[in-house]
């Protein structure tokens, strides 16, 4: 083989070690913008989860504390309720007539009106 046959063999496999080489270069997956919007949409997902949660916390403090007034105010009921049993047991005509003559009072029925 010449000289000239030799030069552009070796060119050619000069060239094709060029072309592999300029061809192995690796691509990223993502581009630099994508990263930054996949960033983002995490930062965005954290801070959504974090404010669910903080909600969630806040519903479960009310909610607490709308059984405890209704706890309370079944008990001011009761007592209420009880409040007024006395009523009725003090308020009855025998007992009323009772106090009065204890008191001294008497009962003058020509001093009694009718009221229709």
């Amino acid at each position: 083989m010449s000289n000239l046959a030799k030069k552009l063999q070796q060119e050619t496999e000069q060239r094709k070690n060029l072309i592999s080489k300029t061809a192995t270069v690796k691509k990223a997956w993502f581009s630099p913008g994508e990263k930054i919007l996949g960033l983002i949409f995490g930062a965005l997902i954290c801070i959504g989860s974090v404010q669910i949660v903080s909600n969630q916390a806040s519903i479960y403090d009310v909610n607490k504390d709308i059984q405890d007034m209704k706890v309370s105010i079944q008990e001011q009921q009761k007592v209420n309720s009880d409040l007024e049993v006395q009523v009725s047991e003090l308020s009855t005509y025998e007992r009323i007539w009772e106090k009065a003559k204890e008191l001294g009072l008497q009962l003058n029925e020509n001093n009694v009106k009718v009221v229709q």
